[in-house]
């Protein structure tokens, strides 16, 4: 069991690392998320945050967007599929009244993992302080520990997200050309129209 920073109690050294509880499923598949960027509304949509929240969050540096920030009047943030991501992982840790701070470290240790070992990490907090279980004993520790603790599966948060932005619009990132949903009642309406022609 690893502590993601500054959240820890006194006396207990700080430690960061990997990997989480074996027996895992595999991780989510990426299916183009690396060319896509996601406007300011659709990451707040995904994320399950207000814009307030998302406006606040990059402008204290707390989760920025990986693809563009935003420069003066007119101009949008795009966020990376692993910043939203991020975002609803923040959402889900201060929903639990876990500390800004210990938020803070959190994210920095997230950025720190390579995109597939992201999505295979399991997060569990006391509250005071967010760890990173390697193993199902880390959690068995945790427990007996004899505080309250929750998990956040990051696996789990990665493909609802994904299925979050699919029904949503994106941009490419190189091109900037808007990405539409595709959306199975659109196309079933498709299909009506082309049978009553």
């Amino acid at each position: 069991m690893r502590s993601t920073g500054d959240g820890v109690a006194a006396g207990e050294p700080s430690r960061a690392g990997s990997a989480s509880p074996a027996g895992r499923a595999p991780a989510p598949t990426t299916s183009g998320e690396e060319n896509l960027g996601y406007r300011g509304p659709t990451a707040c949509a995904a994320a399950g945050i207000t814009y307030r929240q998302l406006d606040y969050w990059a402008r204290t540096g707390l989760v920025e967007p990986g693809i563009r920030s935003a420069h003066g009047s007119g101009t949008q943030r795009l966020y990376s599929f692993r910043d939203v991501v991020v975002l609803k992982i923040v959402k889900r840790l201060l929903d639990t009244g876990v500390s800004l701070q210990s938020i803070r470290a959190a994210v920095q240790h997230l950025r720190s993992h390579g995109r597939t070992d992201l999505a295979r990490l399991t997060l569990m907090s006391d509250g005071a302080t967010v760890y990173e279980c390697a193993s199902p004993d880390d959690v068995v520790d945790l427990l007996q520990a004899g505080q309250g603790v929750f998990g956040i599966a990051v696996g789990v948060v990665w493909r609802d997200v994904q299925g979050a932005l699919s029904q949503l619009h994106a941009e490419r990132v190189d091109t900037g050309e808007t990405v539409t949903a595709h959306h199975p009642a659109d196309e079933l309406a498709r299909r009506r129209r082309d049978r009553a022609v």
